[in-house]
């Protein structure tokens, strides 16, 4: 078997160029540009610069976002709210909750209450069962 060496920035930037393409389409389709909506809920550096590059890498492609920054004493149902408020808000077309989360925030619940169609990370129940299917 041989080995083959993959230029992963030359991979990324096809994928990138392929994803600036549909979001021309979709614009053109719907009038509008499509939007991520990240949440974060505490101060994690490491999260915090995470968020920061899915906020670069929607501008490259053409994409809004919407980085929402909430407090680490922020409450689950606080947050499951604003989950809520952005799986009724048409103008978001996908939803990231940054994880981790703080201790007294259960990530399950958060996860299932993304809409499914909005779920970036492919999370929730029914998405991963999708993924298990081949």
């Amino acid at each position: 078997m041989e080995t083959k060496i993959i230029d992963g920035k030359a991979v990324a930037k096809a994928v990138r160029s392929e994803v600036a393409e549909k979001v021309k389409e979709i614009q053109a389709r719907d009038g509008r540009v499509p939007k991520l909506a990240v949440i974060i809920v505490g101060e994690d550096p490491a999260s915090q610069t995470y968020v920061k590059s899915k906020g670069k890498a929607c501008a490259q492609v053409g994409m809004e976002s919407e980085t929402i920054c909430l407090p680490e004493n922020t409450t689950e149902e606080e947050l499951l709210a604003e989950i809520q408020r952005l799986n009724a808000d048409a103008s978001v077309n996908g939803i990231l909750v940054q994880l981790p989360l703080p201790e007294h925030i259960h990530v399950d619940p958060v996860i299932q209450t993304i809409d499914p169609d909005k779920d970036v990370d492919g999370f929730h129940i029914r998405n991963i069962g999708n993924m298990t299917k081949g």
